[in-house]
């Protein structure tokens, strides 16, 4: 896995999570911003391998 898409799509996730303000205070919405990129990062390999 490229540690670049990891950090990047984290970053990203954890951003848009800073606006969403019903998810509790800002550190909360940051981490799970975090954790979904890395989710998303790890899940991405497999989802292109069923597309094609």
């Amino acid at each position: 896995m490229d540690p670049f898409l990891l950090v990047y799509y984290g970053l990203i996730c954890a951003v848009l999570g800073l606006v969403a303000p019903q998810l509790g205070n800002r550190w909360l919405r940051f981490g799970i911003g975090a954790l979904v990129g890395v989710g998303a990062v790890a899940v991405l390999p497999f989802v292109r391998g069923m597309i094609g």
